[in-house]
């Protein structure tokens, strides 16, 4: 028995369809990603219901402050629980994406600091939790209700869902 050294042997296989030239049949696939949102939540009627809000970006900051904003206008029509409440703040309690870490979609929760006197009822938090939460990121939004003369206190962590 003879031993060849240095021989590769080749093995040439198809797959029986001839190959033809590229033809463009349809424009690729893309994806369409909608517009930001530039919306508030109102009430109407005791109800929430979406507004369109003059701001100059889609961030939760600006729609925050539109929201509170509206509180001091003539609404017509439309009304807000949030009067005699302004915004001080919001805090996102998202850090920040680390150049070797997997993205993944991520969500945080999102600290709103409302001062004012009184309570703040259901349709006011509603009101702020729903806007807030047009931005998929936030998975909940917390309420931190500061007064003038007593401490602050936490009204709780919610969901626009179980608020609506």
């Amino acid at each position: 028995m003879a031993l060849l050294t240095g021989v590769v042997p080749v093995v040439v296989a198809g797959c029986g369809i001839a190959p033809t030239d590229v033809r463009e049949v349809a424009r690729p696939p893309t994806v369409q990603v909608p517009p930001p949102s530039k919306t508030i939540y109102l009430l109407k009627d005791g109800r929430l219901t979406k507004e369109p809000a003059d701001v100059e970006s889609d961030t939760v900051e600006s729609l925050l402050t539109a929201l509170f904003a509206a509180s001091t206008q003539p609404l017509e029509g439309r009304d807000t629980a949030l009067r005699g409440f302004t915004l001080e703040g919001i805090k996102d309690s998202l850090n920040p994406v680390r150049r070797d870490e997997v993205q993944l979609p991520r969500t945080s929760t999102l600290t709103v600091i409302v001062k004012g006197e009184g309570t703040l009822s259901r349709p006011a938090k509603a009101q702020i939790v729903c806007t807030a939460q047009q931005d998929a990121a936030f998975e909940q939004v917390k309420i931190i209700h500061r007064y003038e003369n007593r401490p602050s206190i936490v009204e709780g962590r919610f969901i626009c869902g179980d608020l609506k």
